[in-house]
């Protein structure tokens, strides 16, 4: 064994795999020399955290290196749709920037020319919408800001809608591996709240596949003679913060909504009394989802404001994020909050805790300590996700762990709170099942009650939605699914198939 003398030479005399050698072994005797700093540290909690996040180092590394197949096929029409849409939206908005304010030549990717037109030639005070350096700015916060002009709003539901276009053929484009098949990098202490994150695979390829936008999930196949199956977390947040205020206050009200089969639709009952209710769940669904306020329902109100309102979410700032009328999120909330008070008392108990601890220990026993200014709405916002969104992703985690440990099927993606996973199609109504078990994890919750998170699952052999244009996507499942794979066409069969549609 060659010994090399670090304290007398310099990284800058050693070569070739010399160099190699010295910079691994000094990577190992660093990292050793830390864990022996930190493990003292460990107390109850963080030990439980740290003995998982190493138990979890074996379905990460599985889904990092098996990735997922894509139909390039689908993969090229995809992105020539996208492409069309964006071609479109564009001809029109130059029509209108040219035909109602003379600017011809008007070129939507140009800051300078969103700067002339907004700042110019529509007068909209600069005011606050300007960078760090003090130049205007046209970023999306800019934009959103802009549209109560009424002169600017029609052109920035174009740029929105184009913008949002441009990123999604932005994921189109990601680079596959030579297998053809894509992959992303799991990050298991990747944040603050102990959810995953995902980025560029070791090879510099694949990114972010938690965040895929549904339009392009149908590019994602199952390989042969295997079939998908995703299985997602239903109402997972909403019945944690229901078994936290259970914990903390034996409030049970949230969480009771949230058991009884369709969270927001009992959340509209409580919240509209008055209106004529059947009594039974599909009817009350059907009377929920009839429009409320523009094109949305009673239903969605509660699904989108309800859930903003949960963690702290103040009519202004839900205003801006949903495009409804602050009066009608004001009048929302007073009737939300009176239904559910002990949202407001879990608000103001956080608040406490930050302001006097800034430590919180999540249902799970995750411990985490806030260090930004404890009084700052920043931190206590922070506060307000950090035991829904982690202890979802424990339960999330410890399910997908089950999973991996009993075999039955491959897994291939963890989406926060669902996970996506493929097994031989001929074996579905043996396996799913066995899935659907594994992911039980029931929470003991104070005063004798029970938090267990139940799971929907949708199979398919692509990971779009099942439809007419995709009748290989992702439908719920029922045991005996008498659907078959759609054959692969051959190349030449599917150039006709697109130059006579």
């Amino acid at each position: 064994m060659k010994i090399i003398q670090t304290d007398k030479i310099t990284p800058a005399q050693l070569k070739g795999i010399e160099k190699d050698w010295v910079y691994n072994g000094l990577d190992c005797c660093v990292t050793y020399e830390v864990l022996e700093a930190i493990l003292p540290q460990l107390n109850d909690y963080t030990s439980r955290t740290y003995a998982f996040s190493r138990a979890l180092q074996g379905p990460v590394l599985e889904m990092r290196i098996r990735g997922v197949k894509i139909d390039e096929w689908r993969r090229a029409e995809v992105r020539e749709e996208y492409f069309a849409k964006l071609d479109e939206a564009e001809a029109r908005l130059e029509r209108i920037v040219r035909e109602g304010c003379g600017f011809v030549g008007f070129n939507w990717r140009s800051s300078a020319d969103l700067c002339r037109l907004f700042y110019d030639i529509f007068r909209i005070p600069v005011g606050r919408h300007r960078t760090k350096t003090g130049a205007p700015s046209v970023n999306r916060d800019a934009l959103e800001s802009m549209e109560s002009y009424s002169i600017a709003r029609t052109i920035i539901e174009y740029m929105t809608y184009m913008r949002d276009l441009k990123k999604r053929l932005e994921v189109i484009k990601t680079a596959i591996d030579s297998d053809g098949r894509m992959r992303t990098s799991y990050n298991i202490a990747g944040t603050t709240t102990g959810r995953f994150s995902s980025s560029f695979s070791e090879f510099g390829t694949g990114g972010n596949l938690q965040n895929i936008e549904e339009g392009l999930r149908s590019m994602f196949i199952a390989d042969d003679g295997m079939k998908l199956g995703n299985f997602d977390a239903e109402q997972g947040e909403s019945r944690v913060i229901g078994a936290i205020e259970w914990n903390l206050f034996k409030r049970g009200d949230y969480l009771d909504a949230c058991e009884s089969g369709d969270l927001h639709t009992a959340v509209a009952r409580i919240c509209w009394p008055n209106l004529p209710w059947p009594g039974d769940l599909e009817g009350d669904r059907e009377l929920a989802e009839q429009p409320y306020y523009r094109h949305h329902s009673r239903r969605h109100m509660c699904k989108i404001i309800g859930h903003g309102s949960n963690y702290g979410g103040r009519p202004q700032t839900l205003s801006t994020q949903t495009k409804t009328d602050i009066a009608i999120i004001i009048d929302f909330q007073q009737k939300y909050f009176k239904a559910f008070p002990a949202h407001r008392i879990w608000h103001t108990y956080i608040e406490e805790q930050i302001r006097a601890h800034g430590r919180l220990v999540s249902l799970t026993g995750r411990e985490r300590y806030f260090f930004g200014r404890r009084d700052s709405d920043d931190v206590v916002r922070q506060a307000l996700d950090f035991d829904p969104q982690g202890s979802l992703s424990d339960i999330v985690n410890q399910g997908m762990l089950n999973v991996f440990r009993a075999n039955d099927c491959q897994l291939l993606m963890q989406n926060h709170d669902s996970i996506l996973v493929q097994y031989p199609e001929k074996k579905e109504d043996e396996i799913v099942p066995k899935i659907l078990n594994q992911l039980r994890h029931a929470i003991p919750l104070k005063h004798n009650r029970m938090l267990e998170i139940p799971y929907g699952c949708k199979t398919g052999w692509n990971w779009g939605d099942f439809g007419e244009a995709n009748p290989d996507g992702l439908k719920g499942y029922s045991p005996g699914d008498k659907r078959r794979r759609t054959p692969p066409m051959p190349f030449l069969d599917r150039k006709l198939r697109r130059a006579y549609s």
